[in-house]
């Protein structure tokens, strides 16, 4: 199995290392779109700025959030709502909490 995979991974090597040397020696053609754009001014390219979602939080982290907004501000606090939901896993029917939480000013 090992021969037959490493055989394949050679062939398709093979095949994309000898696709971009085709590509090239195409030979080139200047049409008369390529010289009506050679003959025009080039536009500055468009600035993007990224900001960043939280501006505060100055690390990456590799873990995700555990809602869309981490913490909005000094006068807001959580609301959460509790209930138990009933889940049938192979072991039997089990009734497990669930909570749902959400930021609100004020």
């Amino acid at each position: 199995m090992k021969l037959v995979a490493t055989i394949v991974g050679a062939l398709l090597f093979g095949f994309l290392a000898a696709a971009p040397g085709t590509a090239q020696s195409a030979p080139e053609r200047v049409g008369a779109r390529d010289a009506l754009a050679q003959s025009q001014p080039q536009r500055a390219r468009t600035k993007l700025r990224v900001r960043p979602v939280y501006p505060y939080r100055r690390y990456h982290s590799l873990y995700p959030l555990p809602y869309d907004i981490e913490y909005p501000g000094p006068n807001a606090k959580r609301e959460c709502v509790a209930r138990y939901v009933t889940e049938h896993r192979p072991s039997g029917t089990v009734t497990v909490p669930r909570m749902r939480c959400w930021w609100v000013r004020g």
